[in-house]
């Protein structure tokens, strides 16, 4: 049977994320009503990628699944329920979900659960994302539960959706000001579509030792593209310069950290947005994605563990995104060039380690990103 990334329940209490705290809170209500509820999960859409994925959780019972994710196209039974929008019970796990379907039905069947209700979540009429609701015991969905489980649903959707539209106002506020600054740089696209991928890719798998948990790791990915807004003030005639940038110039270029940490701050301010999720890490990876681990880095010269691991894992993945793509005054390194370049870098100690043996451990899913998302000629 599939191994099951998971983490003991005690620990699922330490997450920070403001949508873990809540989910939690909310299950706390449910257990009221419906003590045997023993989980209530999250799983978010991407539909650029077709993916499902581990994003908040409450489990009181057992292991968590987290760090996980799956394409929706390959589950017919959870397709189905986003075509239709439609809640799903099932009341005998054990006969009518398949143990090898995927990693997620194997490990409800792992942890013993017998029940489920399944509520898909919507926002403004479309797919978003799923909730699950398990139960080791068989007769928990009764139709007085039914009804109180879907208003918690909706909680919980209005909750995610209201943290999407955060951010979503943030990236929509930062890409008019690209275009009409008409900003014209190397961060194409697909450049920041593959580096935030990336991002999550080394998020995800060093979730435990940078104590993120799945909000984090997304919010990782959401804030990845973000990391050179400051760069929309920095005159064309340096940002375009096709050689080198002379002392005082290169000066004014690193000011692009420092501005594009005073546009989040002036675009949360304008609009009003108190409940941008995790700002201190956005603002970490604006701010502070040019430092090193030496000291060598800027704008203020941070050191080792100063450097948060958000700001570490961007560096990474626009560096390793800058050495594979194709430029106008280079042709793409291959893989193992650019590795061999980053742990260079990391034996020197201004990048950190840890992120680089996380990507180089999943080649093949960075592959599918660059094939995913090209570059146009």
């Amino acid at each position: 049977m599939t191994t099951v990334p998971t983490r003991d329940a005690a620990q699922i209490d330490t997450g920070v994320g403001s949508l873990d705290r809540q989910i939690r809170s909310i299950h706390d209500r449910v257990l009221e009503t419906a003590p045997s509820v023993a989980r209530m999960a999250c799983a978010l859409y991407d539909p650029a990628d077709d993916l499902l994925k581990t994003f908040v959780n409450s489990t009181r019972e057992g292991t968590a699944l987290t760090a996980y994710q799956y394409r929706l196209s390959d589950s017919e039974s959870l397709s189905l329920l986003a075509r239709s929008l439609e809640p799903r019970l099932l009341t005998d796990l054990e006969h009518q979900l398949d143990p090898y379907a995927n990693t997620h039905s194997a490990y409800v069947l792992e942890q013993g659960y017998r029940s489920s209700f399944t509520v898909p979540l919507v926002h403004r009429g479309a797919f978003i994302g799923i909730v699950f609701f398990d139960s080791r015991d068989s007769d928990t969905f009764t139709p007085a539960v039914v009804r109180e489980l879907l208003l918690h649903a909706s909680l919980i959707g209005l909750a995610i959706a209201n943290e999407m539209v955060a951010v979503s106002s943030i990236v929509g506020t930062i890409q008019l000001a690209r275009d009409f600054t008409q900003l014209r740089d190397d961060e194409t696209g697909a450049h920041v579509d593959r580096m935030a991928r990336y991002s999550r890719v080394m998020a995800r798998e060093l979730a435990a030792e940078f104590g993120f948990n799945d909000e984090d790791v997304e919010h990782v990915f959401l804030y990845a593209p973000m990391h050179d807004i400051g760069k929309i003030g920095i005159p064309d005639r340096i940002l375009l310069k096709p050689g080198r940038l002379d002392p005082v110039e290169w000066e004014i270029m690193k000011t692009h950290t420092t501005k594009g940490a005073e546009m989040v701050d002036a675009i949360i301010r304008d609009l009003e947005l108190a409940d941008v999720p995790d700002e201190e890490m956005l603002r970490a990876v604006v701010e502070l994605h040019h430092e090193k681990l030496d000291g060598s880095g800027y704008p203020h010269g941070l050191r080792g563990d100063e450097i948060p691991p958000a700001a570490r894992i961007v560096a990474i993945a626009d560096i390793f995104d800058a050495l594979t793509s194709r430029r106008p005054y280079k042709q793409p390194w291959s893989v193992d060039d650019a590795f061999a370049e980053l742990r260079r870098m990391a034996a020197a100690g201004t990048i950190d380690e840890r992120c680089v043996d996380a990507l180089a451990g999943c080649v093949d899913e960075l592959a599918e990103i660059r094939e995913h998302y090209p570059d146009t000629e």
